[in-house]
């Protein structure tokens, strides 16, 4: 099971980072040993100062494939979800300004919080999906999955070009604007179209 993750998939989160407009999608992995414990809480690791939330809508992969045609890429999903990307931001910009790889910043321990999925027929449309994450009660994201620069199959089709596709595999789709540091004892809960799918306590 591998965790593939986009970035710089919306707009405004694009801005709110002064980051170049992608040509196409921003890939990067992240290990299992990324995958938060369930009812596990996340704890700021020592190496960073400023870690930010990014919540995410998430896909789980059905079925193997390769070389996905975007018009047969909802053939390879059955279940969404909500999730958080971790990311060490300090550590991320100095990556960045060095031009090396995000990894230790995004794909350290505990960096990939995965709710519950649930099945795709309980939404009118996979390209309409509202989402947000409060923290300590106050929404500090929100989006839709209709502000994303590459919709969930052509982002599915893209990946099957450079990477096989395997049950079990889990996409993180991008995260809109909103992003933020998170303090100890800050609690962060998550909702799809306006129901609770998780909840997160900081330490």
């Amino acid at each position: 099971m591998k965790i593939i993750c986009i970035g710089r998939n919306y707009v405004n989160h694009i801005a709110e980072l002064n980051n170049e407009r992608p040509d196409e999608p921003v890939i990067f992995m992240k290990p299992d040993t990324a995958i938060l414990p369930k009812k596990t809480p996340f704890t700021i690791p020592e190496f960073s100062n400023d870690v930010h939330h990014e919540v995410e809508i998430l896909v789980k992969i059905s079925k193997v494939g390769k070389y996905i045609d975007t018009k047969f890429a909802h053939k390879y999903y059955e279940e969404i979800g909500l999730g958080i990307d971790f990311t060490a931001r300090d550590l991320q910009n100095k990556l960045k300004e060095k031009g090396l790889p995000w990894e230790k910043a995004k794909a350290f321990d505990g960096s990939a919080m995965i709710g519950d999925f649930h099945p795709i027929n309980q939404f009118n449309s996979t390209e309409n999906i509202t989402f947000e994450l409060q923290n300590n009660g106050k929404t500090v994201q929100k989006g839709n999955t209709s502000h994303m620069l590459w919709k969930i199959d052509e982002i599915i089709s893209h990946i099957s070009q450079y990477f096989t596709l395997k049950k079990g595999d889990i996409i993180f789709t991008g995260t809109p604007e909103g992003v933020a540091k998170v303090t100890p004892n800050d609690i962060l809960e998550g909702f799809i179209e306006n129901k609770k799918v998780l909840r997160l306590h900081i330490k």
